[in-house]
Order: structure tokens, then sequence, then C-alpha cells
């Protein structure tokens, strides 16, 4: 995770390096040479990053050596980010005529208290010297440059069906697609199966592969791993060698497939493609063209955790592979740990086994992975030990259900970015689509520079990507919330590390003063009163990104947060991105808050507030402002034009806010506005609202006075 977390933040951190507006006020400093001898060192740690995420796993060198680069990458994006807050601040200015005597007291005091050269040197300084250090250290670890490889484990036809538990209907249903003749306009047809891995979709087409009446259906079979490359020639080859029995080689592709048409042709065949990760259909067509020759009612059984080569295909309706009941899960997992079905034999374990499979939720591989964790330990202490261990909570190392990270290691690095910030959110924890993106946004993890896309079209993919590879689910009785399995919820808590915390009754409240210094994101389940003690020790973490607060399994009527927090925490955190602070009863919030200059999304929604102080203003960052179900709001701040980055502010279920400044036509990357209130005295006037042209991406509610 270190290396994948660093290689995503200094894809930014270059980004950034290479844009006008920063390059402009380093010139203008006379830190462009600073800048330049970071983004050298910084090219040749690079260099290092694919070695050292193959021996990250076992290597705990390695470990420690890509975590502190990634902190010394979070420390650069913070610079730059100081960088390129102080260009907007200097536009925003030429655009006002520069700074006169009337707007002074605006002024950020960021801004005023030192100069840009003397904030940002020390540190440029300080992080290449370290980042020197850093690339110094490839020698004892043994770190090269080299390229990346893939290390998907292949699969076979063989199987052991006595091991096989809970599959029967899977089996039965799935044969009678194998074995008709149904309607099909080619001579082949797909039995798709498809799941998350780890469910046990390769073991499902091993028993219909096996099956004596399956041999006896069709004339030839074959077997072939197709994994990660979907290479056409190795694919061909080897069905060609299955049903031929020899291993020829050929001159070029065309020559292989005319000789596979040859061996097919009005022959009734069966083929399994294990494990299909391609969604290219001009690959599939090309694969395809001997198999038109064969006997019609031939098959293929497809298993893949991707659906999107199938639906093109036109398979909307797909088997997709479900977990065990619990009681096939303990009859598995009691077979793999004991060697037997069931725990008749070992009463005295039978708690503990059962607690241990209700974690698993009938995930195969992971009841196989821990049953046989188990198989050398017969003694209940041992037993009682894994159900209440941190395994669960924290992790450790790659003993958290290994069956999961199958699934996860498979995902690119900013998915795998994406993924860790579920470790933030409580189990059951249920959240919405655009909740996620926004906050997905926020932390600078959504990069659209290299596409046409917005910030919002990237984030609404990455999370049906993520969606679709079953990280996450439907919540129950309601389609637009969703929700993470625990045990997912567990391997994003592993895979974090120690840049995410999460203060909540399962996670220990002693955290050590060097986790809190080295913490980035923190999140906390509310109990009714929140007391100022709780996050005092926090006043260390100068570097936290987030600050989000999280509405528990518990509903309490009313919330309480100690206005300390407010007062005196915050502006000890200056590098926030996130601050949610919902329903906490605040109803002052601090001029300090402006101070936080690096804030992209600021929710304060179901707090007793009437408005909001001018400070915020200076907020140039913003991206997404949540206000909703503010029943006291009666106003907004007159400087919210200079939010030029404000995307989507949500001012819904406000009763008392009856008037708009004008200032809201000059918020031209405006996307959702949930109430707009025309007309009264000195209101919007309707034809100001055409030069939001980008609101219409939503809906927009419209509220006479």
């Amino acid at each position: 995770m270190a290396e994948i977390v660093a290689s995503e933040l200094l894809k930014a951190v270059f980004e950034k390096l290479s844009s006008e507006a920063v390059k402009k006020i380093g010139r203008s400093q006379g830190i462009q040479p600073e800048l330049k001898k970071l983004e050298r060192t910084l090219t040749q740690i690079q260099s290092l990053l694919n070695d050292a995420s193959q021996k990250e796993i076992t290597e705990e060198a390695v470990q420690n050596w890509l975590n502190g680069l990634q902190h010394l990458a979070y420390d650069i994006d913070d610079v730059l980010d100081d960088l390129a807050t102080e260009a907007m601040h200097r536009e925003l200015t030429q655009e006002s005529g520069g700074i006169t005597s009337k707007v002074k007291k605006l002024v950020p005091t960021w801004y005023t208290n030192l100069s840009l050269s003397q904030r940002v040197h020390h540190k440029l300084d300080d992080i290449t010297t370290k980042l020197q250090d850093l690339e110094k250290e490839k020698v004892s670890l043994g770190l090269i440059v080299k390229d990346e490889r893939s290390k998907r484990i292949y699969q076979t036809s063989l199987v052991d069906t006595s091991s096989v538990v809970g599959r029967e209907k899977e089996k039965k249903e799935l044969l009678v697609k194998l074995l008709r003749d149904e309607p099909c306009d080619k001579n082949f047809s797909i039995v798709p199966i498809v799941g998350m891995g780890g469910l046990g979709k390769t073991t499902l087409a091993k028993i219909l592969y096996d099956d004596e009446e399956v041999k006896k259906h069709f004339e030839l079979m074959a077997w072939v791993c197709v994994s990660d490359q979907f290479d056409i020639l190795h694919i061909s080859k080897v069905i060609l060698q299955s049903v031929k029995g020899e291993d020829k080689e050929f001159a070029d592709l065309n020559l292989l497939q005319e000789a596979l048409r040859k061996q097919l042709r009005e022959k009734r065949f069966l083929m399994v493609l294990d494990d299909v990760w391609s969604e290219n259909y001009e690959d599939w067509q090309t694969l395809v063209s001997p198999f038109h020759a064969c006997a019609p009612g031939s098959k293929i059984i497809m298993t893949t955790r991707k659906v999107q080569l199938l639906n093109k295909l036109g398979y909307d309706h797909l088997y997709h592979v479900q977990t065990l009941s619990l009681d096939n899960a303990v009859s598995l997992f009691a077979q793999h740990a004991l060697g037997e079905n069931n725990f008749d034999s070992r009463p005295i374990l039978k708690k503990y086994g059962e607690g241990i499979v209700k974690k698993c939720d009938g995930l195969p591989l992971a009841l196989t992975v821990l049953g046989r964790l188990l198989r050398t330990k017969t003694e209940e202490e041992e037993w009682k030990e894994l159900l209440n261990s941190e395994i669960w909570r924290l992790g450790k190392k790659d003993e958290i259900v290994p069956a999961l990270r199958v699934s996860y290691n498979d995902l690119s690095a900013c998915l795998k970015q994406l993924f860790a910030y579920f470790s933030l959110f409580p189990k059951n924890f249920v959240f919405t689509k655009n909740q996620l993106i926004f906050l997905w946004m926020a932390e600078g993890i959504l990069d659209s520079s290299s596409s046409n896309k917005s910030m919002e079209r990237l984030g609404l993919e990455l999370f049906e990507e993520l969606f679709s590879r079953s990280m996450f689910q439907h919540a129950p009785n309601d389609k637009s919330l969703f929700v993470m399995h625990d045990l997912l919820n567990d391997l994003a808590t592993s895979v974090a590390r120690e840049f995410f915390i999460r203060l909540d009754v399962e996670i220990v409240q002693d955290v050590r003063k060097e986790a809190l210094e080295k913490c980035r994101h923190m999140s906390f389940v509310r109990d009714q009163y929140v007391a100022y003690s709780k996050f005092d020790p926090f006043k260390r973490a100068k570097s936290l990104r987030t600050f989000l607060s999280l509405r528990g399994k518990d509903s309490f009527e009313k919330l309480y947060l100690s206005n300390k927090i407010l007062v005196d925490l915050l502006p000890e955190l200056p590098m926030l991105r996130v601050l949610s602070l919902n329903n906490l009863c605040i109803s002052e919030v601090p001029e300090t808050i402006g101070s936080l200059k690096h804030l992209r999304y600021l929710s304060l929604s179901q707090n007793p507030i009437t408005h909001l102080p001018e400070s915020v203003g200076n907020l140039y960052n913003l991206q997404t402002l949540f206000l909703s179900d503010c029943p006291h709001l009666i106003k907004l701040p007159n400087n919210f034009s200079k939010l030029k980055n404000l995307r989507h502010l949500d001012i819904d279920r406000t009763p008392h806010l009856n008037k708009f400044p004008l200032w809201i036509s000059q918020l031209k990357s405006l996307q959702t506005l949930t109430k707009i209130i025309v007309g009264g005295d000195n209101g919007l006037a309707i034809t100001k609202i055409k030069v939001l042209v980008h609101l219409c991406l939503y809906f927009v509610y419209i509220r006479s006075v």
C-alpha cells in the first residue's frame, strides 16, 4: 500500500510542479532552482518504486523506506499547494485592483504573517535533504530500477470435489445451462461465472469441468487460465495443445488459428477461460474466430470479476456466485481446521470457530485460509486469541484475510488509494455516492488532468468500478445508499496503515504520540458529548488533512461538540483538506476557520448556526460546502465571490435563508445548488442564473419570495 500511495502522490506532485501557476510564483519568489532540484531527486526515486513494491511485503526496512517517502510526498504536496494558493490570492488581488485599506481586514492572516519565500524556502531545503537521504539508502536496501511484472496466481482444472462445500445448487443450475441446447446465433455460447475474488468462481468451474456427465456430453475440452494478460497467441496455443495433445510451434497467429479451427470443426467442445480480466471486444473477436467452425451446443465457461466484456457481448443477466450459508461456511471451516465437517468432536472450540466463521462473511477462500491456519492450533486459548485478535481491526501485515487481497491486489494504484479511504468509516457505515466522491475530490485523489473528464465524472467511474468489483454493496432496502462488508472494512484498515486513524469504540484510544505526528487522515464516531480531552493529543498532528465526524450505530437526538475543539484545536491543524462537523449543536463558527487555506470540503449541516464568518471567503480552494438542515441560518457571507473553486453548495432545508447575495452569479464553477432564491428586496434576478452554465448537471430548486 505504501508504494501505491507514494506513486500516486508523486504523480500529483509532478503535475503541480509542471503547472504554469507554480512555475510563475516560483520564479517570482526566487525558489525555482529549489523546485527543479526537488523534481530531479523525485524522478530518481520514482524509478525505484516498482522494485520497492515487490519487496515491501516481506522486507520491513523497505516498507519503512516507502512510508518515509510517502510522508515526504505529502509534505511536498502541501508546499506546492501553498504556492498554488498564493498564486490564486495574487490573481484575486489583481482583479480587485490591489489591496486597498477597505479590504485589508479581509486579507487572510496566513498571507500577511510571513513572506512566501520565508515560509517555503526552508521547507524545500529540508524536504530535498530528506529525499536525497532516501535516494542514498537504495544501495543498502538493494533497490534497483525494475520493470513491473505480473504476479498473478495461475489455476488448473484439477479439483478435489470432496473438499467443496455448499455448491450443489449452483452446480445443478449451471449444469442445465451447459448441457441443454439453447437458441443461439452462433454454434457456441458463454456460461459466465461472476463474483469478487475469493468467492470460489474457479472452484465452481472445476467442479463442472470434472463432472462425468459433462465429459460425456462434449467431444473436446480445454482449460485456460487467462489472467491479466489477454495473450491471444498463448490462449490459442493452450487450447490447441489441449484438444490435439501435442505442442507445436507456429510462425504466426494466423497459422495457429487455422490449425485450431481444423481441430474444432464440427466438434462440440467445452472450454473454460478462467480469470478473464480483459474488456477489449476486438481481442475477444479475434480469439473466438476459429470457434465458429465448431458443432452447435459448444460452450465457453468464463470466470471473471469484471462484467464489462460480458456486457459488450450482450450478456446482461449474469450468474453471480454467492457467499456460503452459515451452515455450509461452518462445515467448510471445520473441514480445514479439524479435518471434519463439524465441531462435534471438539465442542470446546465451537463457539470460537463459529465466531471466526461469522467474521468471514461466507467467503470460501477466507474460511479455507483461516481454517488451515488453525489446523496446527489445538488449544482453546489459541482459537480464542484469533477470534479476539487485532487482525480483524488493524491487521497483521498480510495475515488479514488473504483471500480478500486477491481482489485488492488487482486494483489500480488510484483505486487502491480510494479503497484505503474506507478505513475512516466504521463498520456498517452507510454512505452515499456523492458524499464519497466529494471527499475523494477534496483529498486530491481524483486526478482528471490527463483526460477531458471532470473530477465528478472520474469519481463516478471509479466509484462504479469499485462497486462492480463487489468492494461494497447496496444498503438493505435502499439502492441509493451503500455499505461495505465488515471483512473488506478490515482490509481497508489494514492497508491504510499509519496514515489513517479512526477513533471509535473498536479502535484503541491510547494512540502513540509518534502515530499522531504521522497521521494524515482522522475520523471519529460521535458520542453524545464530544469532549475536548478526546482530541487534545491531536494538536501534535500538524499535518492532518482530514477531520471527519461520523454518526455511529447509536442514534442520539442531539450530539454536542465542545466549543474548545473549534476555537483551540482547528487553528493547530493548518493542512486540513476535509472538515466535517455535522449535527454537533454548533451555534457559532469561529473566524479562525478562514486560516485553513488548504480546505476543500466543509460540512456544517444539521447545526443551529445563524451565519458563517466572513473569513470563510478566504478559503480559495473550497470545492464543497454543506449547510443543509441548518434551520436558523439567515444569511451567507458577502465575500463568497472569491470562492472561484466552489463546485457544490448544499443549502437545502434552510427555511430562514430567504435572500441571496449577488455574488452567487460569480461562482462559475458551481455545479450543485440545492436552492435558489429569486425576487424580493435586493434579491437575485433570474437572469443572473444563466451564467452558471454547469448547473445543468444537477437539479436546481428555485424558490421565489
